[in-house]
């Protein structure tokens, strides 16, 4: 009998447990199980971080790692553009036409936005080039909810609302008639290139599909879910269509291989009118329906289990305004004002499952603020009847005084350890500028604040520190970040916003929650994570709220508390928040 090793040249591995990492196809033997395994690929859908605009009609281009979404309807025609970088979005320069229902073609960084309806069926053409959009030349027949593909110095338009049938194809500056379709329709996908492009689907609903050679359409093989407003990626010979209508949303997953058309995973979330880009093993689909929800789809040998927020155990006194410090499996909150806006002494523990007292501070204080760790807490400054300098220590189970701040004021920032702590900003009569610097006994004053700010997040250490958010005139995105000495302009946040939490260090931080407008206060579940120069979006919190308690790292985070914007306003919810993790698709192989 011919064994594994004469065929492969190698022996067939033998592991107690299963290996972290193993190549695709390789096989070993599980002597606890008593099973072979190997690790193998698979398609599925995964959550990607929202987009910041929750919108339909949009359109997209780019890859799974450097994705473009442009334009689309949230109640309004919109004009924004958002980059995704793998992780998360984040803002781009504006559309100079803000329109829904246009097509979209090339890279992150040279795209292409073509047609589209304003108040009627539009012709302009707007190119990217990472940052701003400008005009190119019109199409010659104005269109919506057509199909697209290509670059944007060979791009390729088909179908679509009134014409049905027309192609056009664009050469970097104008716009020539193509080959027509042999089916009239629009709200169809695209995939492909100008010399090879692919359209598929469309309004009946349609399981249509059609090849272009650069000249004419042919028919390929039919959709096996007939659909219209649905999304594509990929290339003639290997593309993706999913999502759509039929007439009701559809997360439908078809893999066209240049002939057929095969049913794969479907979308976790079932939508039209969304937009999409990427190739047939890495694709990324995002809004339609309302929604800023992504999502990506990949066939890898590897199991991807996206980022999130989870439910922790509630708090023993529910409570906004409050102080917070440690790590997710070792929290600490502290102060805060309860449902019926006294404030409270309280401080609690939280052991990554359960809230436990600890020792009540000294002072009963709101809007305070807090640095160190569970074991070696800081709290400062906040509001009892009146502004307050008071420092608190905090050493396990029992607080003591520290040195005062040179400066009484709440809703500061805070960041650092109990012997090298750092307050920032506040308000007094106004917002303020003051930095202070904390050495375990005294306050002495640190490089001010370029713009007087309160509510904002804080994080990070004495010496590297994140300030991002909060309220100046305005809610705002700035942020700003401290070397130790002076503060200097980080990346704007992409939601702004006041009362925010913080978590992590200066070059991987997360923010989340809080204020976006008002009165009336609507508030936010946003979250978003910065890398040390921009600010993507993150995996949204369960509960929307601010002057909420923050902890932990960027991979790690935890959040506490708050006040949300309905009765009864004070929270006792607890969220951790888990970064995106990685495992290979291990199979055990049967003979079955």
């Amino acid at each position: 009998m011919t064994t594994y090793k004469e065929i492969f040249g190698k022996y067939v591995k033998n592991y107690s447990s299963d290996p972290s990492s193993d190549a695709e196809g390789q096989i070993w033997y599980n002597s606890t199980s008593g099973t072979f395994k190997s690790v193998v690929a698979s398609a599925a859908w995964s959550a990607g971080s929202p987009l910041s605009v929750a919108r339909s009609y949009l359109a997209g281009c780019g890859t799974q790692t450097a994705g473009l979404a442009f334009g689309g309807e949230t109640t309004v025609n919109t004009n924004s553009t958002e980059e995704y970088n793998g992780s998360g979005w984040a803002t781009g320069g504006n559309l100079g036409t803000a329109r829904r229902g246009l097509g979209g073609a090339g890279i992150q960084t040279a795209g292409l936005a073509v047609g589209g309806y304003t108040t009627a069926a539009s012709n302009a053409t707007e190119e990217y080039d990472g940052s701003t959009w400008t005009a190119g030349g019109n199409l010659g027949t104005a269109r919506y909810t057509f199909g697209e593909a290509g670059t944007q110095t060979a791009g390729l338009v088909f179908g679509g609302s009134g014409p049905g049938v027309l192609t056009e194809e664009y050469d970097g500056a104008t716009w020539t008639a193509g080959g027509s379709l042999n089916t009239a329709r629009n709200e169809l996908a695209g995939a492909g290139i100008q010399t090879a492009g692919l359209a598929f689907g469309g309004s009946g609903p349609s399981s249509a599909t059609e090849e272009y050679d650069g000249s004419t359409w042919v028919a390929g093989g039919n959709l096996n879910t007939a659909r219209f407003h649905l999304a594509g990626a990929g290339i003639q010979t290997a593309a993706l269509g999913f999502g759509g209508g039929n007439p009701g949303a559809t997360g439908a997953t078809e893999l066209y291989n240049g002939t057929s058309w095969t049913n794969s995973t479907s979308m976790t979330t079932a939508r039209k009118s969304l937009g999409g880009c990427g190739t047939q093993t890495a694709a990324l689909g995002f809004g339609g329906g309302g929604t800023a929800v992504t999502e990506e789809f990949n066939i890898s040998s590897s199991i991807i289990t996206a980022a999130a927020w989870a439910s922790g155990g509630n708090m023993g006194t529910t409570r906004g305004g409050l102080g917070g410090a440690g790590t997710q499996t070792a929290g600490l909150g502290f102060g805060g004002s309860d449902p019926s806006a006294v404030n409270t002494a309280a401080t609690e523990e939280y052991n990554g499952s359960t809230w436990g007292p600890g020792g009540n501070m000294t002072t009963a204080r709101a809007n305070l603020g807090g640095a160190g760790t569970q074991t070696a807490g800081l709290a400062f400054g906040g509001l009892t009847t009146v502004n307050v300098n008071n420092t608190e220590e905090y050493d396990g189970s029992t607080w003591g005084p520290g040195g005062n701040l040179g400066t009484a004021r709440r809703l500061l920032g805070g960041a650092g350890t109990q012997t090298a702590g750092l307050a920032f900003g506040g308000f007094v009569t106004g917002v303020v500028t003051n930095t202070e610097e904390y050495d375990g006994s005294v306050w002495t004053a640190g490089g001010s604040l370029p713009t007087g700010k309160m509510q904002m997040a804080g994080c990070g250490t004495q010496t590297a520190a994140l300030g991002s958010g909060g309220y100046t005139t305005a809610r705002t995105t700035l942020t700003e970040e401290y070397d130790g000495s002076a503060w200097t302009a980080g990346g704007n946040m992409n939601t702004a916003r006041s009362e925010l939490a913080g978590a992590g260090i200066q070059t991987a931080a997360l923010a989340f929650g809080g204020i976006t407008s008002g009165p009336p206060i609507v508030t936010t579940t946003a979250t978003e994570s910065y890398d040390g120069t921009s600010w993507v979006s993150a995996a949204s919190l369960a509960t929307t709220r601010f002057s909420l308690g923050g902890a932990g790292t960027q991979t790690a985070g935890l959040a506490f508390g708050g006040t949300t914007a309905a009765s009864p306003f004070r929270t006792n919810s607890t969220e951790e928040f888990t970064g995106e993790i990685l495992t290979d698709n291990v199979k055990t192989i049967t003979t079955s």
